[in-house]
């Protein structure tokens, strides 16, 4: 979700809560691993909670649903990258948008 998005639902019990308070503590989170800032279209940056282990994201771009990539399914392209471009991957970030399957299926 959107920090406007989350902003929108807190203001309901706490009115007094401002927009620049909600982006701080979602940064904090990403800061410290607990979530992850994504892009929706329009450069719009979503948040979603992350596992404290490592792993990529498939982004359904129409109805915004995350799933996890585990590192397991990423590992052998960053072999293939130090293999190709002698180049050691110290850390990677993979996030994949389009559609899930119950969109395609949606039409």
């Amino acid at each position: 979700m959107s920090a406007q998005e989350l902003h929108e639902r807190l203001r309901r019990s706490h009115p007094r809560l401002g927009l620049a308070t909600v982006y701080r503590a979602l940064e904090a989170q990403v800061r410290d691993g607990m979530a992850t800032r994504l892009e929706r279209p329009g450069h719009v940056s979503a948040y979603v909670a992350c596992d404290a282990d490592h792993h990529h994201h498939l982004v359904c771009t129409r109805c915004q649903r995350v799933d996890e990539i585990a590192e397991e399914v990423v590992r052998p392209t960053l072999q293939a990258v130090r293999r190709r471009h002698d180049f050691q991957v110290d850390h990677a970030a993979l996030d994949l948008y389009g559609l899930c399957a119950a969109c395609r299926s949606a039409g």
